[in-house]
C-alpha cells in the first residue's frame, strides 16, 4: 500500500525506525487494525493537553503542527470532559495538572481496574492505578484511563467475548522488557475482548491500557485516521 512505502522511506530517511517499527496493518481474529510501534531508546514520548497559550490543542493537527519537528505519531491520549480537561491523572514536564482518579463510577474509565500509561525518564509504562499509585513513582509524562486491556498478561475480568457494544477503539502496550511501545487503533467498530486479545496474543504486551473510543484517531507518515470530534489529551512520539 502506498502509506506503508512511504512510512519507510520516511523511517529510512530520520534513521529511527528499525524492522518492525513505524505504522502497519494488522489483522487480528478478523479484525483489521493499525498498529504503531516505537523503539523507546530511538525515540521520545510526551502527553500534551494544551498549548503555549493554556488551550486545549483540540485537534490532533494542532498539536502536530505546533511540535519542533514532525512527529512520527499523535495519537488522542486518554478521556476528557466537555471542558476536554482530562477525567484522571494528567502529568506534563513532571506537573501534575490532574490528580489520579481511584473512585469508582460510571462509563468506562471506571470499568476497574483501569490504569496509566507513564514515562519516566526513557521508562515508559502501563501499570494498573492501584499498583502505579503504591509504587510511589515520579514521573515526566503521565495520561489515566480505562480500562486496562490485559492485565499481568491476562484480559480484563469484565470483557465478553459475545459483547455486542462495538466501537472504534484505540490503547497502548509495552513489551515485557520495555524497549518497545505500541499504539493500535481499530479500522472498525470492535469489542473490548476483541481489542485486549490484539495486545494480549498479538502484540504479547503484559499490560495494556485502553484510550479512548468512537472519538480515536491517530496522524503519522501515510496514516490519517481522524477524529470528528475535539479532543482532549494527547500523545506525540518523536525522534530522538
Amino acid at each position: 500500500m502506498l502509506w506503508q512505502i512511504l512510512i519507510s522511506m520516511f523511517c529510512a530517511i530520520l534513521g529511527t525506525c528499525g524492522a518492525g517499527e513505524g505504522c502497519r496493518a494488522v489483522e487480528h481474529g478478523g479484525e483489521r487494525f493499525t498498529v504503531c510501534s516505537y523503539d523507546t531508546a530511538k525515540t521520545r514520548l510526551a502527553v500534551h493537553l494544551e498549548d503555549g497559550a493554556g488551550q486545549p490543542y483540540g485537534i490532533l493537527r494542532r498539536l502536530e503542527e505546533s511540535l519542533p519537528v514532525p512527529p512520527l505519531m499523535v495519537m488522542n491520549g486518554g478521556m476528557y470532559h466537555s471542558d476536554l480537561g482530562a477525567v484522571g491523572l494528567h502529568v506534563e514536564q513532571g506537573r501534575e495538572t490532574k490528580a489520579i482518579s481511584t473512585k469508582g463510577g460510571w462509563g468506562n474509565f471506571h470499568l476497574l481496574p483501569n490504569g496509566v500509561f507513564w514515562l519516566d525518564g526513557d521508562t515508559v509504562g502501563v501499570s494498573e492505578t492501584k499498583a502505579f499509585v503504591k509504587a510511589k513513582r515520579k514521573v515526566d509524562f503521565a495520561t489515566q484511563s480505562g480500562p486496562m486491556l490485559v492485565i499481568d498478561g491476562k484480559l480484563h475480568p469484565r470483557f465478553l467475548k459475545n459483547s455486542d457494544s462495538r466501537k472504534i477503539r484505540n490503547g497502548v502496550g509495552v513489551s515485557a522488557d520495555g524497549a518497545v511501545v505500541h499504539f493500535a487503533i481499530s479500522r472498525g467498530a470492535v469489542t473490548f475482548w476483541q481489542f485486549g486479545q490484539l495486545f494480549r496474543e498479538n502484540l504479547k504486551t503484559p499490560n495494556a491500557l485502553f484510550l479512548d473510543g468512537s472519538v480515536s484517531g491517530v496522524r503519522a507518515p501515510g496514516v490519517r485516521q481522524e477524529s470528528w470530534r475535539s479532543l482532549g489529551p494527547m500523545i506525540s512520539v518523536m525522534p530522538r
